[in-house]
This record gives C-alpha cells, sequence and structure tokens, in this order.
C-alpha cells in the first residue's frame, strides 16, 4: 500500500481517486476549511489537520510515498481575475507545497489546478513551478484534461495535472489517460426521487421567475442565470462548476424538469463531479455543500490518473 499525504483535501476528492485503486492510502491530510473537514471526515477514517498550511511543521507529518495537492487556484483562475503569485491570500501556496515536497521527498507528487495556471502570466508561473519541481529532483509530466472527455462524466470542466517522479524509469513509463466516448449525460446525473421543494423557482417566490420561464423551454438542459438574462448550456453538458455556487443568488445552474424549474441540488452537484452514491454528504448549510462540490475535483479523472501512475510505480 502506498502512504500517501494530502495537502488542501477538501472534501478528499483526490484521495477518493487514489483510494479507488485499493492500493493508495491518505494517512495525513490537511484542510484549512472546517466544514470541508467536516464532510472529509465522514467518508474517510483520518482525522484531518485544520491548521493554515504555513504554520505546519513538516516534521509532524510520517513518511510518504505520495504527495497530493490540490493547492488554492483562486488567484489563477479566470474566476478569480489571473492574480497568481501577486494574491497574498493563495499565490504563495504553490511554495508551502515545495516545502512539504522537499522535506518529505516523496516517491510521487500529483498536483491539480486550474487550466489558466499554464497562461498566467504568459506563462511565467507555469514555469517557476515546474522549474521548482525539477531543480527539486522530479521529472514531470502534465497535461490539460476536460472531464467530458477524459472521464465519461458530463461536464465541461478542464484542469491541469502535474505528475511527477523520483525516478527516471518510472517517469518514463508513465502516461496519461487516453480520451474517452461520452456515454453518460445530463438526465443521468439527476436524482430519481422526488426534490424538495426548496430548489423549485415559483411565481410568488421570484421576481425573475417570468424571465425563467420564457427561457428556459427545454428539459434536461442546462441553463445559467446572468445577472438580467438566462443563458442556454448549448453543448449537452453541465458547465463548469464554480465555488461561488456557495454564494447564494444564482450562480447554481438551473434545469427545467416535468415538475418545474429549479436550481440543481447539492448532491447533483457531486454527482456531476463523479462521486459516488455512498458518498456522504454531511448535515451542513447547503451553501457550504455547494461551495465544496464548485471547489472539488472529478474523482473518476484523478482515479484514471492514479491507475496509470500504479502501472508506472508496479510494471
Amino acid at each position: 500500500m502506498y502512504k500517501m499525504a494530502s495537502l488542501f483535501a477538501g472534501v478528499g476528492g483526490i484521495d477518493l481517486g487514489f483510494e479507488s485503486t485499493e492500493k493508495f492510502k491518505t494517512i495525513w491530510a490537511n484542510e484549512y476549511d472546517k466544514n470541508a473537514r467536516i464532510t472529509y471526515e465522514s467518508n474517510f477514517d483520518i482525522k484531518v489537520i485544520g491548521d493554515d498550511i504555513r504554520s505546519v511543521d513538516t516534521k509532524t507529518v510520517p513518511e510518504i510515498d505520495v504527495l497530493l495537492s490540490g493547492f488554492p487556484c483562486t488567484s489563477f483562475s479566470i474566476a478569480g481575475y489571473r492574480k497568481g503569485f501577486e494574491d497574498e491570500k493563495s499565490g504563495d501556496l504553490f511554495f508551502e507545497t515545495l516545502r512539504f515536497i522537499v522535506a518529505k521527498k516523496p516517491k510521487v507528487i500529483f498536483l491539480e489546478n486550474v487550466k489558466n495556471l499554464v497562461t498566467h502570466d504568459n506563462g511565467k508561473t507555469f514555469k517557476i513551478i515546474t522549474d521548482s519541481l525539477q531543480e527539486n529532483g522530479y521529472k514531470i509530466k502534465y497535461k490539460v484534461l476536460n472531464a467530458k472527455d477524459y472521464a465519461n462524466i458530463p461536464q465541461n470542466r478542464e484542469r491541469i495535472y502535474i505528475v511527477g517522479f523520483k525516478d527516471e524509469e518510472t517517469w518514463n513509463k508513465f502516461e496519461f489517460p487516453d480520451p474517452e466516448k461520452l456515454t453518460k449525460f445530463i438526465p443521468d446525473m439527476l436524482e430519481k426521487e422526488n426534490v424538495n421543494d426548496e430548489f423549485y423557482y415559483s411565481n410568488d417566490k421570484n421576481v425573475f421567475y417570468k424571465t425563467l420561464e420564457e427561457s428556459m423551454i427545454k428539459t434536461n438542459v442546462i441553463y445559467q442565470w446572468r445577472r438580467k438574462y438566462v443563458r442556454e448550456n448549448k453543448s449537452n453538458v453541465c458547465p463548469t462548476l464554480t465555488a461561488n455556487m456557495g454564494t447564494g443568488g444564482h450562480n447554481v445552474p438551473l434545469i427545467k424538469t416535468q415538475f418545474g424549474i429549479r436550481k440543481l441540488t447539492p448532491r447533483e452537484c457531486f454527482n456531476f463531479q463523479g462521486y459516488p452514491k455512498d458518498f456522504i454528504l454531511p448535515k451542513l448549510a447547503k451553501s457550504h455543500l455547494y461551495k465544496q462540490a464548485g471547489n472539488s475535483v472529478v474523482v473518476p479523472v484523478i482515479n484514471k490518473i492514479a491507475q496509470n501512475i500504479l502501472k508506472a510505480l508496479e510494471s
């Protein structure tokens, strides 16, 4: 069993993708957001360290084979206004990841971030990241993968995945997964049982209901409310789920069903991230669950990469 440490663990999506191979196990995890920790601990049998990563002494982390880091990406995403390393809140968190890598020297490192990390500041940010990893003895491969093309999940979600190996031979054997035909569609992600009334829009509750009704004419298509109008998502997949779904308002994607117009439920958002049906969503405010889903990863993409890492390690 390969032992893992998980930085910025969130609700454990990256961990879950690796652990589903049954050959990797997270033995240490850190997550600052207390609500994300509640969800993580509802699904994994370890206690998550809740300290600010900057204050964590690497000596307190046991020996590991693999380091996982979905370091916060607000400063590199389109939604986060592309600030990058200048962003005091999260720009330095890659260097915290690097601090752990240098201290623990894992065989494998796995980093995940938004696609914009690659082009941010004309590629300079990404070059600093890849150079830093290589200077510390890692051979790396990276690729932008879209969930709808690589995971059979109908969400348009592009992310950059960086995989590094200490051993050159293992690095040589690793390849990113091949694309996969999409056979699951929006209806497959929706809850089959009756959805609670609180998720539905109605004339008496919502001043813009008439606009929704006039614009949302198709069923099983995802729509998005855009300040003054409704946008139909024409690609037949879900648009990229974002953390600001948790800020209220109308950031959660909308759908028309036979029962009316409603927003996606938190469970459906987790479905669009490829979480298994038995993944426990604890009794937290819906806003926290939406934020957690939007901040998370597409588990089957991670799982496919993890399988290929495993093949490289064991062949």
